[in-house]
C-alpha cells in the first residue's frame, strides 16, 4: 500500500523544485503517480499540451522513487483503444455490441434504472466496487453519495490488501501504523519483496536502512531477492504466518524479552495472551511452519533484542485461512515488545489537525442504522464491516476526535463474497444494480465463476474505465475515466497517515474522459440530490478541504510537495489507545462481543487431497503490471508476454514439465492455462500463480472468452468455501490452496 520514506522527524514541509525548461513549448509538472498505489512523487514533462516523458523527481527526498510503469504510463493512457467516449450495450450482456452516447444521455438512464432498483428493491439493492489507483481515488464521494441513499455494500479489492489489515490493527491499537523506516533498527518483511521494478520507495527505505546498520529479518517460501540480502531468512511453509508468530511470542515470553511495563501498564490480557502462546513449544512451530526451532529462536531475539524494529504491512498475511490471527500477532509482537509509537517502532499518526479527511466526506452518520445492518456479510463476517467497527466509534472520538476512520477505505465494507452471491440471487436480499469505478471486478476477487454469475443476473451495471476490460465487457454503460496526468490530486494516504501531497494537473484528459469526483456529482444530480455534492469542481472541492490553511489547492501545489501534522511521539501518555479498554488489547474485547475467540489461534490446513497434491500460492504481482492493469502497453508486454506459472526443478520433474511448456493448473473450483516457468528460487511442491491475467488484444465478449480472462485469470482457481476463509472477515486463502499441474496434449493453449 503507500509507501514512501517522507515522514523523517525533522521534515514538515518541502518547497516545490521549479526548473526552467530550455523549450519554450515544454513546460514539467509535479505530479504523484497513480501507476501503483504508491503514488511516487515525479515530474510530467509536457510539450504542447501532451505529457512527454515522466521522470523521477528532483527533490533529493523522493529522487529515484520510479519504476518502469510509471515511466511507461503515457504511452498506456494514448493507447488507441482507450475508451474516450461513453458507451451504452445494444446487444445481449456481454455481445460485445456497443452505441457511442453522450455523458447526460447515459447519466440520464444510469438515474432512471437505479431508481428503479432502489424503489424495487430497497437501497441496499445497490453495490459498489471501487479501486482507487485506476481511474483515481473517489474522494471519499462514493460512499457519501451512497450512505445518502441508504446503501451500505461497497467493497475494494482492499478487503484482500491493506484495508482488511487497517481494520484488524484497530482492533488492537485503534490506528493503524506506520513504520518509521527511518529510524529503525530491524525490519521483518513477511513474505514481501520490494524491489527496484515495484514497492520502489520501500525498496529504497529499506536499502537505505541496511546501510546504516538496520538488521532485515525474511520470512518468505521462495528465496526472493530481498531473502537474498536479509541477516536472517526462514523458508517457512506457505500459510503458516501466524504459527510463525506464536513461536516468535513463545521466545520472547520465556527468555523476558518483551517490554515489561509497557505490557503492565498499557496492555489488556497478557495472561490470557501467554497461556495461550504456550500451546505452540518451538518444536510444535517448527513442524508448522518448516523452519528450524534454532532459526526461529534467533529471529525472535534478533526483532526483540535489536532495538525498535518494525513488521511492515505485507499483502501476503492478508490473504490467508489465518490472516486475522496473523495480523492480530504482529500487532501483538510491535506492542509486547514496546515498539508501539516510538522513533524507530511503528507511528499512530492521526489525523491532519488542518486538511479535512475523506473520513469526514464520506458521512457515514448519515447512514442509518437499520441499513448499515443490512450490509452484506457482516452477520457472519463482521470485522471490517460497520458491524465489526462499531465498538471503536466511542474510542475513536476519544483520542481522534471522529467517530469514523476509515483507513486505507477498508474500514466499513461489506464482504466481497457475500455480495457477489447476494447478486447472484443467493443472499438474504437481491441486488440488482452494481458499478465498478476502475476496478476490474471479475479478476480482482475469488470465485470469478460466482461473480460471472453474479453479473449476468443484474439489471443495471455501470462501469468507469480506461479500457475495455473483461468487467467493462459485461457492462449496461461503459463511461470513459482520466488518467493520474489528466487531473489535480490530493493525496490522504488513503487515510493511512497524517501527511497530505498534491499532483498537479499536467494535460487535459482527452476526448470526453472525466474524472470519479465529476462520475459521483454527476450521479447524485441523476438521483436528484445534487446537494450531496455542491462543488462545482475538483479543484473547488480541494480548496474547501484545505480552507483551514488559508490556501487554496494551485497554491498549495505550487507550494508544498507534502504537509504533515507535528510528529509526537507516545501520544497514548495522555490519551490512551482508541480501544473500548484506552489499552492496547492483546485479548480483542471487540472479537469477544462479536461471537469470536478473543486471543489469536491458528487452524491447520484441511487433510492433503490426494487428487490436488501440490500447494498454490495465487495472488502473485508482476514488476510489469499492477493488478490487472497495463497488459495492453506493448513495451509491457515485451518484458512480459504471457503467464507465467513458476514452480522448482523438482516440482517441474514430479509432474513432467519443462521449461515454457503450457499447462493447465486445476482446483476444485476452476483451471487456467499458463506456461511453465521454472525457478530455483521456489521451494519443492509449490506452485505461484500470477494475477490479473488477461489479454486486451485477443477476442472481446463473453462467447470468447471475455479477451482470455476465463482462459488464464487467478480468480478461476480462488475457493471462498469455509475451509479456505478468514473466519472473522470472511476473505479468501490465496496462500496454500491445493491444486494440481495438468500437461495438454498441445504445446500452446
Amino acid at each position: 500500500m503507500p509507501g514512501s520514506p517522507f515522514l523523517a522527524p525533522a521534515i514538515r514541509l518541502f518547497k516545490r523544485l521549479e526548473r526552467k525548461p530550455a523549450d519554450p513549448d515544454t513546460s514539467t509538472r509535479k505530479v504523484l503517480c497513480g501507476s501503483c498505489d504508491i503514488a511516487c512523487s515525479v515530474v510530467a514533462e509536457v510539450r504542447r499540451g501532451r505529457v512527454t516523458r515522466i521522470r523521477s523527481s528532483d527533490n533529493p527526498l523522493f529522487k529515484d522513487n520510479i519504476c518502469i510503469k510509471g515511466v511507461v504510463a503515457p504511452k498506456g493512457f494514448a493507447h488507441p483503444d482507450r475508451i474516450l467516449y461513453p458507451m451504452k450495450r445494444v446487444g445481449e450482456r456481454g455481445s460485445g455490441q456497443w452505441t457511442r452516447v453522450s455523458w447526460d444521455e447515459a447519466m440520464g438512464e444510469i438515474g432512471e434504472r437505479l431508481k428503479r432498483v432502489i424503489a424495487g428493491h430497497g437501497p441496499e439493492a445497490w453495490a459498489v466496487s471501487t479501486s482507487q489507483w485506476n481511474t483515481g481515488t473517489d474522494h471519499g464521494l462514493g460512499r457519501r453519495v451512497m450512505n445518502h441513499v441508504g446503501s451500505p455494500n461497497w467493497i475494494s479489492g482492499v478487503a484482500l490488501c491493506a484495508g482488511n489489515t487497517a481494520a484488524i490493527n484497530r482492533m488492537s491499537y485503534g490506528w493503524y501504523p506506520w513504520p518509521d523506516y527511518d529510524n529503525t533498527r530491524c525490519i521483518v518483511l513477511f513474505g514481501h519483496n520490494p524491489k527496484r521494478d515495484s514497492w520502489v520507495p520501500i525498496h529504497n527505505a529499506i536499502e537505505r536502512a541496511r546501510a546504516r546498520g538496520a538488521r532485515l529479518i525474511v520470512l518468505d517460501p521462495r528465496r526472493s531477492e530481498k531473502a537474498e540480502l536479509a541477516d536472517l531468512w526462514l523458508p517457512l511453509k506457505v500459510g503458516s504466518d501466524a504459527a510463525m508468530c506464536f513461536g516468535w511470542l513463545k521466545v520472547i515470553f520465556d527468555e523476558g524479552l518483551y517490554d515489561r511495563r509497557f505490557v503492565a501498564d498499557w496492555t489488556v490480557g497478557f495472561d490470557a495472551l501467554r497461556a495461550r502462546v504456550d500451546e505452540f513449544p518451538l518444536d510444535r512451530v517448527a513442524q508448522l511452519t518448516g523452519c528450524r526451532e534454532e532459526d526461529i529462536a534467533r529471529a525472535a531475539r534478533m526483532y526483540a533484542t535489536q532495538g525498535p524494529s518494525i513488521i511492515p504491512w505485507t499483502p501476503i498475511t492478508d490473504q490467508q485461512r489465518n490472516s486475522t490471527s496473523a495480523i492480530r500477532l504482529q500487532t501483538i509482537l510491535r506492542a509486547v515488545c514496546g515498539y508501539v509509537d516510538v522513533p524507530g517502532g511503528e507511528a499512530l499518526q492521526g489525523f491532519h489537525p488542518s486538511i479535512v479527511p475523506e473520513s469526514d466526506i464520506e458521512m457515514h452518520e448519515v447512514l442509518s442504522e437499520a441499513q448499515k445492518a443490512k450490509q452484506l456479510g457482516s452477520d457472519r463476517h463482521p470485522a471490517f464491516t460497520y458491524r465489526g467497527q462499531a465498538a471503536l466509534g466511542e474510542p475513536m472520538k476519544r483520542v481522534w476526535g471522529r467517530t469514523y476512520a476509515n483507513q486505507v477505505t477498508g474500514c466499513y465494507m461489506a464482504n466481497p463474497t457475500a455480495t457477489f452471491r447476494a447478486m447472484a440471487g443467493d443472499g438474504p436480499y437481491p441486488v440488482k444494480a452494481f458499478f465498478a469505478l476502475g476496478n476490474n471486478t471479475l479478476l480482482s476477487y475469488a470465485n470469478m465463476p460466482l461473480i460471472l454469475k453474479a453479473m449476468l443476473n443484474q439489471d443495471l451495471i455501470v462501469v468507469q474505465e480506461h479500457m475495455m476490460t473483461p468487467t467493462a465487457q459485461l457492462a449496461d454503460f461503459v463511461l470513459p475515466g482520466d488518467a493520474w496526468t489528466e487531473r489535480p490530486w490530493l493525496w490522504d494516504a488513503y487515510g493511512w497517515l497524517s501527511v497530505y501531497r498534491p499532483s498537479q494537473q499536467a494535460m487535459e484528459p482527452p476526448g470526453e474522459c472525466r474524472s470519479t469526483f465529476e462520475f459521483w456529482k454527476l450521479t447524485a444530480a441523476a438521483l436528484d440530490m445534487p446537494e450531496v455534492v455542491p462543488w462545482a469542481s475538483l479543484n473547488e472541492f480541494y480548496d474547501w478541504r484545505l480552507a483551514k490553511l488559508g490556501i487554496g489547492f494551485d497554491e498549495f501545489a505550487a507550494t508544498y510537495e507534502l504537509h504533515a501534522g507535528k510528529r509526537e511521539w507516545k501520544k497514548y501518555l495522555t490519551t490512551g489507545f482508541a480501544t473500548p479498554s484506552g489499552k492496547v488489547e492483546l485479548e480483542s474485547s471487540v472479537l469477544r462481543d462479536l461471537g469470536f475467540d478473543p486471543l489469536p489461534y491458528f487452524r491447520e490446513d484441511p487433510a492433503p487431497d490426494p487428487d490436488y497434491p501440490l500447494t498454490m500460492f495465487t495472488g502473485v504481482r508482476e514488476g510489469e503490471y499492477f493488478q490487472t492493469g497495463g497488459r495492453h502497453i506493448p513495451e509491457m508486454r515485451e518484458r512480459k508476454p504471457e503467464p507465467n506459472l513458476f514452480v522448482s526443478a523438482g516440482t517441474a520433474a514430479a509432474t513432467q514439465i519443462v521449461d515454457g511448456e503450457w499447462v493447465h493448473v486445476e482446483t476444485m473450483l476452476g483451471r487456467v492455462t499458463m506456461q511453465v516457468k521454472v525457478q530455483d528460487s521456489m521451494p519443492d511442491g509449490l506452485v505461484r500463480v500470477p494475477h490479473g491475467w488477461w489479454k486486451p488484444e485477443t477476442a472481446q465478449g463473453l462467447v470468447e472468452g471475455l479477451s482470455s480472462a476465463l482462459v488464464h485469470a487467478d480468480s478461476m482457481l480462488c475457493r471462498d468455501d469455509d475451509d479456505y476463509l478468514d473466519r472473522e472477515q470472511g476473505i479468501p486463502h490465496l496462500k496454500g490452496a491445493p491444486c494440481r499441474i495438468v500437461k495438454l496434449t498441445a504445446d500452446a493453449p
